[in-house]
């Protein structure tokens, strides 16, 4: 008996199961080889499990968003869209824009509306001649499927745009930053802006892929090696940090690994989204994403009768100068985010229960190196005396702290008075905050 006779002679149910393990590709193939087997390498049923397997697709639809007639239409016009690209890197990039849209959808439905449609081959081949550059493979795929965010010109059509930032950001005293993935259009437009102040980018090959609106927080990808960097302080006179671990970046190897900054840059954001690392809170009226870590190690947690504090901190490269050379300069800025709320069952000290309590000081310790570098103790935060309910939501403040080296660290406490100020009905107690790293990220965002 032929292999082809006997495939024919096959249950369905593992005719199927064989169909659908040797691939799209080979069951084309087969399809030509009988009746049986062709009715069997036609089956939607199993395209649309390619589909979903290769372009995690569950309905037919072409890249544009078009519905087609069946699944396997739909394979081949994704095939025939992304042929110039391994079918690994496109099914990753694909993975990426697909979860990190839900996430969006779920938690920031403001900043999927940004989102663009990708970017065609034709214009991903003109950004490349007018730029003079090439783009790495995994950061062409990645705007094939969404070409960044909403452009700055449109940005009036929507309320609160500076806060839909899909890379976050952090505030503190006059100093904002949100960071927005940019359009091909856009990158062109401030990439040559820049680059008057920048004379480095043109010299090597580099881009500038991701800002805050306002400029203060720039991110370059080095077209030639792949590595994504953010501007210092110092940027003027070429002093960039990179955003992800060098060893990751991996233009094409041995094992056939392809990834750049970029793509190794958006997926572990996406990943510490999905993880609860970091969330959204309220900036300026509007919701966004925060920088400032959640959930441990990088958020400390300390609860004194009934007083909870959370604390983390993150780097600010765009004020920090890790390069000086002054052994006396403060080279690393970092801001630090503090989370203050009352538990449901209120204060309780001394074996009594208050309903309320209200802040009066505070009482910092900041070490670089393990060494003391400050010792602050101070009336209220930021000027406020925030007063404590139970079920109030945090009262949240931020600040900043300069660092000669890293790692550092803050731990301190705040005094409090059960009561009001005005009206105290116990004792002073003290509540303390549980000590918050301060260290140069292996990723920055």
């Amino acid at each position: 008996m032929t292999t082809n006779g006997a495939l024919d002679g096959l249950e369905a149910l593992v005719l199927d199961m064989i169909v659908y393990r040797i691939g799209p590709k080979n069951a084309a193939a087969l399809a030509c080889a009988s009746t049986r087997l062709r009715s069997a390498a036609s089956d939607d049923n199993l395209w649309s499990r390619f589909c979903a397997d290769d372009f995690d697709l569950s309905e037919p639809i072409d890249p544009d968003g078009n519905v087609l007639p069946s699944f396997k239409e739909a394979y081949k016009a994704w095939v025939e869209s992304f042929k110039m690209y391994p079918l690994e890197l496109v099914k990753r990039a694909k993975r990426f824009w697909t979860s990190m849209r839900k996430w969006l959808a779920e938690n920031l439905p403001e900043a999927l509306d940004t989102l663009n449609r990708g970017a065609s081959e034709n214009q991903i081949k003109l950004f490349e001649r007018t730029q003079g550059i090439n783009l790495p493979l995994p950061t062409r795929v990645l705007y094939r499927f969404c070409n960044g965010q909403l452009t700055l010109m449109n940005r009036s059509k929507i309320k609160g745009f500076n806060n839909y930032g899909m890379m976050g950001g952090y505030e503190f005293y006059s100093h904002y930053v949100n960071v927005h993935l940019l359009p091909l259009e856009q990158v062109v437009i401030i990439t040559k802006h820049v680059s008057e102040d920048l004379d480095f980018m043109a010299r090597m090959n580099f881009v500038l892929l991701a800002t805050s609106l306002n400029l203060r927080k720039m991110f370059f990808l080095d077209c030639n090696r792949g590595q994504l960097y953010v501007g210092t302080q110092n940027l003027t006179h070429e002093e960039l940090m990179p955003c992800v671990p060098g060893s990751l970046v991996k233009l094409g190897d041995s094992a056939g690994v392809l990834q750049d900054g970029l793509m190794v840059w958006l997926e572990e954001h996406l990943r510490r989204l999905q993880s609860g690392a970091i969330g959204t809170r309220i900036l300026r009226k509007y919701n966004s994403i925060s920088l400032f870590p959640e959930a441990p190690p990088l958020c400390s947690t300390a609860v004194t009768n009934g007083v909870k504090v959370r604390a983390s901190a993150v780097l600010v490269p765009e004020g920090s100068n890790p390069g000086g050379l002054d052994p006396d300069m403060d080279k690393y800025l970092f801001a630090y985010s503090i989370r203050i709320s009352l538990l449901p069952q209120g204060c309780m000290l001394d074996g009594a229960y208050y309903s309320s309590c209200q802040l009066r000081s505070r009482h910092w310790i900041i070490r670089s190196r393990e060494n003391i570098v400050d010792d602050v103790a101070g009336e209220a935060v930021i000027g406020q005396y925030p007063l404590l309910l139970p079920g109030m939501d945090e009262f949240v403040y931020e600040s900043c702290a300069r660092l000669p080296a890293v790692p550092g660290s803050i731990e301190g406490s705040f005094t409090f008075v059960p009561g009001r100020i005005s009206k105290p009905e116990g004792r002073e107690f003290e509540v303390r905050v549980a000590l918050f790293v301060l260290e140069e990220p292996h990723y920055i965002f």
